[in-house]
C-alpha cells in the first residue's frame, strides 16, 4: 500500500472514532470504567451468600449503577443496593428493582 493511502485510511479511522465518542458523549475510558464497574457489582452480587440476586439486572453510566431486575423481598432489594454502592468508584446507585413473591 502506498504510503499517502495508509495515512489516509488511518486519518479517516481516527475521524470515525472520534465522531462515535461525540455520539455518545463519553471516552474510551469512560466506557471501559462503566464496564468495570458494572462488572464488579455483578461480581459482587453474585458472590452474595445471604440473598440469591441473579435475577438482577446491572448497568452503569458515568458512576452511576442502575439496577433493574426482580427480587423476593424487600431485604434482597435493600441488599442489592447495599452491595452496589460498597464497590469502590459509584458514585451513586439507582434501585429500580421490584419486589415479586414466588
Amino acid at each position: 500500500m502506498r504510503p499517502w493511502r495508509k495515512l489516509l485510511v488511518v486519518t479517516l479511522t481516527i475521524l470515525s472514532l472520534a465522531g462515535c465518542q461525540a455520539m455518545t458523549g463519553k471516552t474510551a475510558g469512560q466506557n471501559v470504567d462503566d464496564a468495570t464497574l458494572t462488572s464488579s457489582v455483578k461480581t459482587k452480587l453474585a458472590a452474595d451468600k445471604l440473598s440469591s440476586l441473579t435475577r438482577v439486572d446491572v448497568d452503569t453510566n458515568n458512576g452511576t449503577v442502575y439496577l433493574n431486575g426482580v427480587v423476593e423481598s424487600p431485604d434482597q432489594r435493600a441488599r442489592a443496593q447495599e452491595l452496589a454502592s460498597q464497590v469502590n468508584g459509584v458514585n451513586k446507585v439507582v434501585n429500580n428493582l421490584q419486589v415479586q413473591k414466588k
